[in-house]
């Protein structure tokens, strides 16, 4: 790969899946099966080369505490989700997902928040 990939505690890794660093998946996280996660993307400036013979555009993902991410989902390199976030299943994830928050599609848009003072989901 293109970095470390360096997982807490307690993380799941589903079946099929596949994480190419440079990535940090923190405790009690999940993946389901197939999931897609890079830290880094093939740089094309030089139209006249192979992807193969220019640098990797590498830029870390961070996965914070007690996130789960559903099967077949993609999360792009540079992207930050948020602890006790929830991704659907087959979403891909382009930009941050905030803390506390359920994404879902393509691109992955936040559809609820949870709410700590009401103690209860909010729709966005």
């Amino acid at each position: 790969g293109a970095g470390d990939v360096i997982l807490g505690n307690k993380v799941r890794i589903g079946i099929g899946s596949v994480v190419i660093g440079p990535v940090i998946i923190k405790d009690g996280c999940g993946l389901g099966q197939h999931v897609f996660i890079s830290g880094f993307n093939h740089c094309y400036q030089d139209g006249t080369k192979n992807s193969s013979e220019q640098q990797l555009d590498k830029r870390e993902v961070i996965i914070d505490e007690d996130t789960h991410i559903g099967a077949n989902a993609v999360v792009v390199a540079g992207v930050h989700i948020g602890k006790r976030c929830q991704i659907g299943a087959g979403s891909v994830v382009t930009k941050n997902i905030p803390d506390y928050s359920i994404a879902v599609g393509n691109p992955a848009k936040v559809i609820k928040r949870y709410d700590l003072e009401q103690k209860q989901w909010i729709k966005v």
